[in-house]
Protein backbone atom coordinates (compact mmCIF):
# COMPACT_ATOMS: atom_id res chain seq x y z
CA UNK A 1 0.00 0.00 0.00
CA UNK A 2 1.01 3.48 -0.60
CA UNK A 3 2.87 5.16 2.41
CA UNK A 4 -0.20 7.91 2.51
CA UNK A 5 -2.39 5.61 3.41
CA UNK A 6 -1.17 5.04 7.36
CA UNK A 7 -3.11 8.43 7.72
CA UNK A 8 -5.79 8.05 5.21
CA UNK A 9 -7.63 5.23 6.50
CA UNK A 10 -7.74 6.05 10.13
CA UNK A 11 -8.63 9.41 9.52
CA UNK A 12 -12.63 9.11 9.70
CA UNK A 13 -14.18 10.53 6.55
CA UNK A 14 -17.79 9.95 5.45
CA UNK A 15 -18.37 8.48 1.72
CA UNK A 16 -21.07 10.01 -0.62
CA UNK A 17 -22.99 6.70 -0.46
CA UNK A 18 -23.98 7.27 2.68
CA UNK A 19 -25.22 9.84 5.60
CA UNK A 20 -23.69 10.85 8.90
CA UNK A 21 -25.90 11.86 11.88
CA UNK A 22 -24.19 13.90 14.45
CA UNK A 23 -25.96 13.48 17.84
CA UNK A 24 -24.63 16.94 20.06
CA UNK A 25 -25.64 17.24 23.79
CA UNK A 26 -24.98 20.61 25.90
CA UNK A 27 -24.18 19.62 29.81
CA UNK A 28 -25.15 22.79 31.10
CA UNK A 29 -28.25 23.70 29.58
CA UNK A 30 -31.95 22.15 29.04
CA UNK A 31 -31.72 22.24 25.12
CA UNK A 32 -29.29 19.91 22.81
CA UNK A 33 -28.50 20.21 19.17
CA UNK A 34 -29.30 17.46 16.48
CA UNK A 35 -27.43 17.99 13.31
CA UNK A 36 -28.83 15.57 10.62
CA UNK A 37 -26.35 15.55 7.27
CA UNK A 38 -27.81 14.20 4.47
CA UNK A 39 -26.24 16.23 1.28
CA UNK A 40 -24.14 19.02 0.99
CA UNK A 41 -26.43 21.13 -1.10
CA UNK A 42 -29.46 19.61 0.91
CA UNK A 43 -31.86 22.82 2.68
CA UNK A 44 -32.37 23.06 5.89
CA UNK A 45 -35.32 22.32 7.94
CA UNK A 46 -35.87 22.67 11.40
CA UNK A 47 -38.36 20.56 14.18
CA UNK A 48 -38.17 19.80 17.50
CA UNK A 49 -38.64 16.68 19.69
CA UNK A 50 -39.75 16.77 22.72
CA UNK A 51 -37.70 13.68 25.05
CA UNK A 52 -38.90 12.41 28.88
CA UNK A 53 -36.10 14.46 29.86
CA UNK A 54 -36.96 17.89 28.86
CA UNK A 55 -34.04 18.33 26.56
CA UNK A 56 -35.12 19.56 22.80
CA UNK A 57 -33.52 18.31 19.65
CA UNK A 58 -33.73 20.06 16.46
CA UNK A 59 -32.78 18.61 13.10
CA UNK A 60 -31.32 20.34 10.22
CA UNK A 61 -31.00 18.51 7.04
CA UNK A 62 -26.80 19.84 6.25
CA UNK A 63 -23.18 18.38 6.08
CA UNK A 64 -21.50 21.63 6.59
CA UNK A 65 -22.59 23.66 9.88
CA UNK A 66 -22.11 26.84 7.57
CA UNK A 67 -25.35 27.80 7.21
CA UNK A 68 -25.52 28.57 11.23
CA UNK A 69 -21.94 29.22 11.63
CA UNK A 70 -19.38 26.70 13.28
CA UNK A 71 -20.93 23.99 15.18
CA UNK A 72 -18.93 25.67 18.13
CA UNK A 73 -21.27 28.55 17.54
CA UNK A 74 -24.29 26.23 18.09
CA UNK A 75 -22.76 25.22 21.12
CA UNK A 76 -22.13 28.40 22.31
CA UNK A 77 -25.68 29.33 21.42
CA UNK A 78 -26.93 26.02 23.12
CA UNK A 79 -25.49 26.94 26.36
CA UNK A 80 -27.32 30.34 26.77
CA UNK A 81 -30.54 29.09 25.29
CA UNK A 82 -32.30 29.02 29.13
CA UNK A 83 -30.61 30.75 32.37
CA UNK A 84 -32.95 28.00 34.64
CA UNK A 85 -30.88 25.23 32.79
CA UNK A 86 -30.50 22.06 34.55
CA UNK A 87 -27.02 20.17 34.51
CA UNK A 88 -26.90 16.98 33.98
CA UNK A 89 -23.86 14.51 34.24
CA UNK A 90 -21.66 13.46 31.73
CA UNK A 91 -22.87 9.85 32.07
CA UNK A 92 -26.50 10.78 31.67
CA UNK A 93 -25.63 13.18 28.89
CA UNK A 94 -24.05 9.80 27.57
CA UNK A 95 -26.87 7.67 28.35
CA UNK A 96 -29.43 9.71 27.02
CA UNK A 97 -28.28 10.26 23.40
CA UNK A 98 -27.34 6.23 23.40
CA UNK A 99 -30.57 5.39 23.90
CA UNK A 100 -31.66 8.09 21.15
CA UNK A 101 -29.59 6.39 18.98
CA UNK A 102 -30.68 3.41 19.42
CA UNK A 103 -34.84 4.60 19.21
CA UNK A 104 -34.56 6.49 16.63
CA UNK A 105 -32.78 4.76 13.74
CA UNK A 106 -32.51 1.17 14.73
CA UNK A 107 -34.98 -1.56 13.88
CA UNK A 108 -36.15 -5.12 13.96
CA UNK A 109 -34.23 -6.83 11.07
CA UNK A 110 -31.28 -4.75 10.73
CA UNK A 111 -28.27 -5.26 10.63
CA UNK A 112 -26.31 -2.91 13.03
CA UNK A 113 -22.47 -1.85 13.75
CA UNK A 114 -21.57 -1.22 17.53
CA UNK A 115 -18.90 1.19 18.46
CA UNK A 116 -16.41 1.52 20.98
CA UNK A 117 -16.34 3.72 23.88
CA UNK A 118 -18.01 4.84 27.25
CA UNK A 119 -20.69 6.65 24.74
CA UNK A 120 -21.18 3.58 22.31
CA UNK A 121 -21.60 1.43 25.57
CA UNK A 122 -24.87 3.06 26.21
CA UNK A 123 -26.00 2.62 22.81
CA UNK A 124 -25.46 -1.12 23.27
CA UNK A 125 -27.30 -1.04 26.71
CA UNK A 126 -30.02 0.25 25.15
CA UNK A 127 -29.92 -2.30 22.23
CA UNK A 128 -29.76 -4.88 24.90
CA UNK A 129 -32.74 -4.06 26.72
CA UNK A 130 -34.58 -3.72 23.69
CA UNK A 131 -33.48 -7.27 22.36
CA UNK A 132 -34.40 -8.73 26.12
CA UNK A 133 -37.73 -7.32 25.86
CA UNK A 134 -38.38 -8.58 22.81
CA UNK A 135 -39.14 -5.00 21.12
CA UNK A 136 -36.48 -5.46 18.43
CA UNK A 137 -36.41 -8.90 16.78
CA UNK A 138 -34.23 -10.61 14.38
CA UNK A 139 -31.26 -8.09 14.66
CA UNK A 140 -27.44 -8.62 13.36
CA UNK A 141 -24.64 -6.52 15.41
CA UNK A 142 -21.42 -5.94 14.07
CA UNK A 143 -18.86 -5.21 17.26
CA UNK A 144 -15.76 -3.09 16.48
CA UNK A 145 -14.04 -3.91 19.56
CA UNK A 146 -13.60 -7.13 22.08
CA UNK A 147 -14.62 -5.07 24.91
CA UNK A 148 -17.54 -4.25 22.68
CA UNK A 149 -18.17 -7.91 21.36
CA UNK A 150 -17.89 -8.59 25.39
CA UNK A 151 -21.01 -6.39 26.39
CA UNK A 152 -22.85 -7.01 23.71
CA UNK A 153 -23.02 -10.79 24.49
CA UNK A 154 -23.61 -10.29 28.02
CA UNK A 155 -27.15 -9.20 26.85
CA UNK A 156 -27.43 -12.57 24.41
CA UNK A 157 -27.27 -9.59 20.95
CA UNK A 158 -26.85 -11.65 17.80
CA UNK A 159 -23.51 -10.84 16.50
CA UNK A 160 -21.47 -11.60 12.70
CA UNK A 161 -18.76 -9.56 10.98
CA UNK A 162 -18.30 -8.75 7.82
CA UNK A 163 -17.42 -11.64 6.39
CA UNK A 164 -21.15 -12.50 6.73
CA UNK A 165 -22.77 -9.50 6.54
CA UNK A 166 -20.75 -6.66 4.67
CA UNK A 167 -23.40 -4.10 4.36
CA UNK A 168 -25.04 -2.54 7.18
CA UNK A 169 -27.87 -0.46 7.32
CA UNK A 170 -26.53 1.41 10.18
CA UNK A 171 -23.88 2.34 13.09
CA UNK A 172 -23.16 3.98 15.78
CA UNK A 173 -20.34 5.01 17.19
CA UNK A 174 -18.49 8.51 19.06
CA UNK A 175 -15.62 10.36 17.76
CA UNK A 176 -13.11 12.41 19.45
CA UNK A 177 -13.09 15.53 17.48
CA UNK A 178 -15.36 16.48 14.94
CA UNK A 179 -14.62 20.20 12.91
CA UNK A 180 -17.18 22.76 11.42
CA UNK A 181 -17.59 20.21 7.82
CA UNK A 182 -17.93 17.04 9.78
CA UNK A 183 -14.56 15.44 9.55
CA UNK A 184 -13.59 13.20 12.43
CA UNK A 185 -10.67 12.20 14.19
CA UNK A 186 -11.53 8.57 15.95
CA UNK A 187 -9.39 6.06 17.86
CA UNK A 188 -8.75 7.54 20.62
CA UNK A 189 -10.34 4.46 22.20
CA UNK A 190 -7.91 2.09 20.24
CA UNK A 191 -10.52 0.58 18.10
CA UNK A 192 -9.93 2.72 15.42
CA UNK A 193 -9.28 0.16 12.57
CA UNK A 194 -12.32 -2.00 13.44
CA UNK A 195 -14.16 0.87 13.49
CA UNK A 196 -13.02 2.29 10.15
CA UNK A 197 -13.89 -1.08 8.29
CA UNK A 198 -17.37 -1.25 10.26
CA UNK A 199 -18.58 2.14 9.74
CA UNK A 200 -17.65 2.40 6.33
CA UNK A 201 -19.82 0.21 5.68
CA UNK A 202 -23.33 1.94 7.08
CA UNK A 203 -25.66 3.43 4.92
CA UNK A 204 -26.32 5.76 8.05
CA UNK A 205 -23.49 6.51 10.58
CA UNK A 206 -24.45 7.40 13.99
CA UNK A 207 -21.82 10.06 15.50
CA UNK A 208 -22.75 11.02 19.00
CA UNK A 209 -20.50 14.04 20.82
CA UNK A 210 -21.03 16.32 23.25
CA UNK A 211 -20.03 20.07 22.93
CA UNK A 212 -16.42 19.61 23.87
CA UNK A 213 -15.72 17.28 20.97
CA UNK A 214 -16.39 20.27 18.69
CA UNK A 215 -13.34 21.76 17.27
CA UNK A 216 -12.70 24.89 14.33
CA UNK A 217 -10.08 22.62 13.07
CA UNK A 218 -8.86 19.62 13.63
CA UNK A 219 -5.00 18.70 14.33
CA UNK A 220 -4.09 20.48 17.83
CA UNK A 221 -6.71 19.58 19.90
CA UNK A 222 -6.41 15.63 19.32
CA UNK A 223 -3.94 13.76 18.02
CA UNK A 224 -4.71 11.23 14.89
CA UNK A 225 -4.29 7.69 15.85
CA UNK A 226 -2.43 5.50 13.34
CA UNK A 227 -2.05 1.67 13.89
CA UNK A 228 0.47 -0.10 12.38
CA UNK A 229 2.15 -3.47 12.16
CA UNK A 230 4.67 -4.33 14.99
CA UNK A 231 6.90 -5.30 12.59
CA UNK A 232 9.28 -2.83 12.54
CA UNK A 233 7.59 -0.28 13.57
CA UNK A 234 10.08 2.37 14.72
CA UNK A 235 10.74 2.56 11.06
CA UNK A 236 7.22 3.12 10.29
CA UNK A 237 7.03 5.41 13.26
CA UNK A 238 9.99 7.83 11.66
CA UNK A 239 7.98 7.09 7.94
CA UNK A 240 5.06 8.55 9.04
CA UNK A 241 6.82 11.69 10.10
CA UNK A 242 8.34 12.18 7.12
CA UNK A 243 5.34 11.86 5.14
CA UNK A 244 5.02 14.25 2.11
CA UNK A 245 1.34 14.96 2.99
CA UNK A 246 2.27 16.02 6.79
CA UNK A 247 5.03 18.70 5.55
CA UNK A 248 6.79 17.68 8.82
CA UNK A 249 4.06 19.73 10.95
CA UNK A 250 3.48 16.20 13.07
CA UNK A 251 5.20 14.35 15.70
CA UNK A 252 4.80 10.88 15.42
CA UNK A 253 4.65 9.30 19.07
CA UNK A 254 4.42 5.38 20.14
CA UNK A 255 1.20 4.80 22.66
CA UNK A 256 2.32 3.15 25.24
CA UNK A 257 0.59 1.08 28.33
CA UNK A 258 -3.48 0.79 27.48
CA UNK A 259 -4.67 0.88 23.94
CA UNK A 260 -7.83 2.51 25.30
CA UNK A 261 -6.46 6.25 25.43
CA UNK A 262 -3.92 8.05 24.29
CA UNK A 263 -2.22 9.07 27.63
CA UNK A 264 0.97 6.78 28.50
CA UNK A 265 -0.32 4.74 31.75
CA UNK A 266 2.48 2.04 31.27
CA UNK A 267 5.84 1.38 30.13
CA UNK A 268 5.24 -1.71 27.90
CA UNK A 269 4.11 -0.97 24.23
CA UNK A 270 0.00 -0.45 23.72
CA UNK A 271 -1.17 -3.35 21.81
CA UNK A 272 -4.86 -3.32 19.96
CA UNK A 273 -7.26 -6.56 19.57
CA UNK A 274 -5.53 -6.82 16.54
CA UNK A 275 -1.96 -7.33 17.71
CA UNK A 276 -1.18 -4.14 16.15
CA UNK A 277 0.69 -0.92 17.65
CA UNK A 278 -0.73 2.54 17.70
CA UNK A 279 1.11 5.77 16.60
CA UNK A 280 -0.58 8.99 17.59
CA UNK A 281 -0.01 12.02 15.55
CA UNK A 282 0.66 15.30 17.47
CA UNK A 283 0.27 18.18 15.19
CA UNK A 284 1.14 21.86 16.28
CA UNK A 285 -1.28 23.72 13.84
CA UNK A 286 -4.69 23.13 12.42
CA UNK A 287 -4.65 20.67 9.21
CA UNK A 288 -5.19 23.05 6.46
CA UNK A 289 -7.19 20.31 4.33
CA UNK A 290 -8.66 17.75 6.93
CA UNK A 291 -9.98 15.70 3.88
CA UNK A 292 -6.54 15.61 2.04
Amino acid sequence: PRSCEFVETHQMMMSTSSSLVLLLLSATTTSARYLRPVTKTAATSRFAHNLPSGLRFYENNLVRASSFGSLNKLATQSRSVSARATTLSQDELKRMVGYKAIDDYVRSGMVVGLGTGSTAAMAVERLGELWKSGEIKDIIAIPTSERTREQAESYGIPLATLDTHPDLDVAIDGADEVDPDLNLVKGGGGALLREKMVEARAKKFIVIVDESKLTDALGPGFPVPVEITPFCYEHTRKAIEQLPSLEGAAKAVLRMGSSSNNQPDGDNIAVTDNGNYIVDLFFDKPLPNAEK
